[in-house]
């Protein structure tokens, strides 16, 4: 790696420093001149780089709409000093030839450093662009929304995994580790924990698509088959919901993504249909004045429109009557707040008018033999 650093090349650039000691006899010191010459070099040049090259760069950067050249100039700005050191003192270590023991360990320390610094630079890369598109605020309360968090917490988890994976395998190959049979071997490995894994690794997949298909947010009142209430999270391999009871459920995400699932958020308005129903001895002309009394109640009332009101049929015991209109929220409670408010118009007009409301009823007819 330091292949321009080589003994021949920085020595024949040093004058003559051969000497004799006692007990050493003579000694070239050339080699540890070179090596103390390297190392101060190159600690020069990298305190250079990180107080006057890179705080220009930060400034200039500074000046710039985007924000790529920000990270850029953070990411090299955050290499840690220790690890300069580092790079120094290994490249000032090439001019000696050591055991094989110590060269390992020099040479794996070495190689660590670098590979954890090259990782922390590219993930840090990596949360930069899944802030910037992955992370959105869908409600436009200045606030991100919980579902793109957590999709980007996955991505960078993934990453980090996948990049501590090829470095391992990197730093093992360089220090002479054989890691074909290895890799071989985590192959094997890895199907058959995939096939052990399979329900998890599908929830994990799942959990993807509900987000990138977004059929549901955090807070959005949901129905999936007979369970319905409020989400509460999407995680990695469940999704909690809060019932309306109080109690929180469990589901799976591959059975959420398998099945019907009905969000009350996204719905723009409310349909009603509503039925009431008179005696049949209500007179013929009040029974026609009922549709017209029921549109002038909803005319009073706000955030909703009458669709319809018709005397749809004759029941068992009352003539029926179907209302139709829609409310202008999603909101639950707020549509009842409407039909509540109604059902009392409706009983006092109907009590003004001498109008009763039907409820089952027998009339017995006897005759005398």
């Amino acid at each position: 790696m330091f292949e321009l650093l080589s003994a021949n090349t920085v020595t024949a650039m040093l004058p003559e420093l051969t000497y004799s000691l006692p007990y050493f006899g003579t000694v070239d010191f050339r080699m540890a001149v070179a090596s103390i010459v390297v190392f101060i070099v190159l600690t020069f040049f990298f305190w250079l780089l990180r107080i006057v090259i890179l705080q220009r760069a930060k400034m200039l950067a500074n000046k710039t709409a985007g924000t790529f050249d920000d990270v850029v100039v953070d990411a090299v700005q955050n290499v840690r000093a220790w690890v300069y050191t580092i790079v120094a003192l290994y490249a000032s270590l090439q001019f000696f030839t050591l055991p094989d023991l110590l060269d390992k360990i020099v040479m794996g320390v070495f190689l660590f450093s670098v590979v954890w610094q090259i990782i922390e630079i590219i993930t840090q890369f990596v949360d930069y662009f899944v802030t910037r598109f992955l992370e959105k605020d869908e409600d436009g309360d200045g606030m991100v929304d919980p579902n793109s968090a957590m999709a980007s917490n996955m991505v960078t988890l993934i990453s980090r995994i996948t990049l501590w994976s090829l470095g391992v395998l990197f730093v093992l190959s360089n220090l002479g580790i054989e890691v074909t049979s290895l890799i071989a071997g985590l192959g094997i490995g890895g199907i058959a924990i995939a096939f052990a894994l399979q329900g998890v690794l599908g929830d994990l997949f799942a959990s993807f698509s509900l987000y990138f298909d977004k059929p549901f947010r955090i807070g959005d009142f949901i129905v999936v088959g007979t369970d319905k209430g409020t989400v509460e999270k999407i995680g990695v391999k469940t999704t909690r919901i809060r019932t309306l009871q109080g109690e929180e459920l469990v589901v799976s995400n591959t059975e959420i993504t398998s099945a019907r699932v009905q969000n009350f958020k996204k719905m723009r308005e409310r349909r009603v249909s509503t039925q009431f129903g008179v005696t049949y001895e209500t007179p013929q002309d009040k029974l026609r004045e009922i549709p017209g009394i029921v549109t002038r109640i909803f005319e009073s009332l706000n955030g909703v429109r009458l669709d319809r009101v018709h005397f749809t049929s004759f029941g068992d015991f009352a003539l029926i009557f179907e209302v139709v209109y829609f409310v202008d929220t999603s909101d639950y409670k707020e549509f009842l707040d409407i039909q509540q408010q109604f059902n009392f118009d409706l009983m006092e007009r109907f009590a003004e008018l001498g109008i009763e409301f039907a409820y089952p009823t027998q009339t017995i007819y006897t005759k005398s033999a």
